[in-house]
């Protein structure tokens, strides 16, 4: 509708596309002259629109080289996302108006016909030129506070290998993945006809209008001498082995009713292109305190994990349809469904998918940089990083599925709760007392790795003295190879790839326990802009996932000609001929960086017709 613009920082400009205004052709050439730098902010909106107006057909879309993002910019300084939200961080001189939302629903949304409006379904610039004219004004500002935000950050630049990073991260959203159509179809019709069914049985085991309401099901439990405060997933778990049969019957109807994830069917639905492919799921930044991406459109960050041992023939029975021989086999449809949409990922015709991921990369990092040999020596040697710990916990020897495999399971609920300083805490948020361990046990578990890995221990305590350090002082302090300075209201730390964590506006407090706290500004559990607070752990947990996620960023950038469509966490999925090796994506993608003498990495793989976990 309208395009507004600035070119080398002079005036803006307003281009009233809607009333038959055209682009200059300097302009027009400059879209698609590589010399000529586009900023804008989230500007993958801007340049795949722009591709679009070109006239590039479906797949194909302006160089994302020739581009840099504002909204990254923002994210890098550890910033917020929003345009609005960043130039109220930075006190901008001219902020964003805040008539925007109504005049875009206004503009750019289908209104419903009525007869005040003549029955028309858009409303177009001549129904409301006054408003038109506002539009136009908030079009210029939002590029002034582009600009402004440009200029507050120059002296801040984002390094040129995050800008590659950014533009690997574009090709592969222009690139998309293909949607198995057939499948997310009859998977959307069956979970429709499905949930009648359950609710039409709930609704007859409980005479209940709307079996399917938390207020309703919760009096009806009540009646039946049930009290409870949530019907959540884990309350309703734990409530099933307490109850009744026909009660547990009712709450195993409402768990397969309440299943959401087959939601992203139609997300998927959704977000398929005109041919088949999926686009633009990859934020890059997502997690501005890490770097680390995020999920847009279908959230691919958050998908189902696959246990079904015939996962190919459950997905052939849902492409035909049928729906009878779903129920016979697999009972509980919902669940059997939740667990085929990775599958609803297919490659292109002729071509298979390779996933290869990283080994334990979080723990390996954090080994590395704590100096912990041991456990280095583990993942040297191709060991189980849970056995191993398991058998310094307990002082004898853990094989998995042999001497003492029982022991297993207690060091890796203890790996994966206790690296960034977690305690009994995070145990029992990782479901140690649901996995059978008692509460007792759950304290001496925390000491017992503690004292296994006393470089681990001592590292959330160099971390967290360097940074109060430099927030007192403004001196520069260096923890193993993190440089930690203060600058213009930020604590920055330096990774070992040269790029940085930034936190705004540092502080020192007080916590809980009478110690020193390290405060922050950024946005919290809240999603909004709010003072944090952090310690060593915590620290610690940032510096370990943003070296993790370099890493996976320096893998894509070895296998940059490869096809990467997906990239969930610590693994990539590529599309590739079946004569492709396997084993050399991988040992690719397991390359150590240059930054990290003396990591070991490790990359495993399979390769499979359609998406999944294996």
């Amino acid at each position: 509708l309208l395009f507004g613009y600035s070119s080398d920082g002079g005036e803006v400009k307003v281009v009233d596309l809607a009333c038959g205004e055209k682009l200059p052709k300097e302009i027009l050439a400059a879209l698609e002259d590589e010399s000529v730098t586009k900023l804008a902010h989230n500007a993958s909106f801007e340049r795949v629109c722009l591709s679009r107006y070109l006239g590039y057909p479906t797949g194909e879309y302006l160089n994302p080289e020739e581009w840099k993002c504002t909204m990254v910019w923002s994210a890098y300084m550890g910033l917020p996302l929003s345009l609005a939200g960043v130039g109220a961080v930075l006190g901008l001189d001219k902020q964003k108006m805040g008539e925007g939302k109504d005049l875009i629903r206004y503009f750019c949304v289908p209104c419903a016909p009525t007869k005040t409006n003549g029955g028309r379904t858009r409303n177009l610039p001549s129904d409301a030129p006054d408003k038109w004219d506002v539009f136009k004004k908030y079009n210029v500002r939002d590029v002034e506070v582009e600009m402004q935000i440009q200029q507050k950050l120059e002296r801040f630049p984002v390094p040129d290998s995050v800008w590659e990073e950014y533009a690997i991260d574009q090709e592969i959203n222009d690139r998309g993945v293909r949607i198995d159509g057939v499948l997310v179809q009859n998977a959307i019709a069956m979970d429709t006809e499905i949930k009648e069914e359950l609710k039409t049985k709930m609704q007859e085991l409980t005479a209940l209008e709307n079996p399917n309401s938390v207020s309703q099901l919760s009096g009806w439990l009540a009646d039946n001498g049930v009290e409870t405060d949530s019907l959540g997933k884990k309350q309703v778990k734990a409530l099933m082995e307490e109850v009744p049969e026909e009660i547990r019957e009712v709450l195993r109807l409402r768990q397969q009713l309440a299943k959401s994830s087959v939601k992203k069917y139609q997300a998927m639905k959704n977000a398929a292109c005109s041919d088949g492919r999926a686009r633009g799921m990859f934020m890059f930044y997502g997690a501005n305190r890490t770097g680390r991406f995020s999920g847009r459109l279908i959230q691919m960050q958050n998908l189902p994990q696959n246990h079904l041992p015939d996962l190919a023939e459950a997905r052939a029975l849902v492409r035909q349809g049928n729906l009878e021989a779903v129920k016979m086999l697999y009972g509980d449809v919902p669940d059997t469904l939740s667990q085929l949409i990775r599958t609803a990922f297919i490659p292109r015709e002729g071509a298979r998918f390779y996933v290869a991921d990283f080994s334990a990369i979080e723990a390996r990092v954090l080994s590395w940089i704590a100096g912990e040999e041991w456990r280095m020596e583990v993942f040297a040697s191709g060991g189980d990083i849970y056995c191993a710990t398991a058998s310094r916990m307990f002082g004898v020897p853990v094989v998995k599925h042999g001497e003492n495999g029982e022991l297993r399971q207690k060091g890796k609920q203890a790996e994966l709760s206790c690296g960034y300083g977690g305690s009994v805490g995070a145990l029992k948020a990782m479901g140690a007392l649901e996995l059978g361990m008692k509460e007792e046990e759950l304290k001496p578990l925390v000491d017992s790795w503690r004292s296994a890995n006393p470089n681990i221990v001592r590292l959330w305590g160099e971390i967290e003295r360097a940074a109060i350090h430099v927030i007192k002082t403004k001196e520069p302090q260096q923890v193993k190879c993190l440089r930690f300075t203060y600058q213009s209201g930020f604590l920055f730390i330096y990774l070992p790839s040269g790029r940085k964590l930034a936190y705004v506006k540092p502080r020192l407090g007080e916590n809980q326990f009478g110690g020193t706290s390290i405060t922050y500004e950024g946005v919290g559990g809240t999603k909004k802009w709010e003072r944090l607070e952090s310690f060593g752990g915590k620290l610690t947990e940032n510096v370990i996932q943003a070296i993790s996620r370099d890493i996976l960023c320096y893998a894509m950038r070895t296998l940059r000609c490869c096809s990467i469509v997906m990239h969930v966490h610590d693994e990539l999925i590529i599309e590739a001929d079946p004569r492709v090796s396997l084993e050399a994506i991988c040992e690719q993608m397991g390359r150590t960086p240059p930054w990290t003498p003396g990591l070991v990495l490790r990359a495993d793989g399979f390769t499979s017709d359609f998406y999944m976990k294996d």
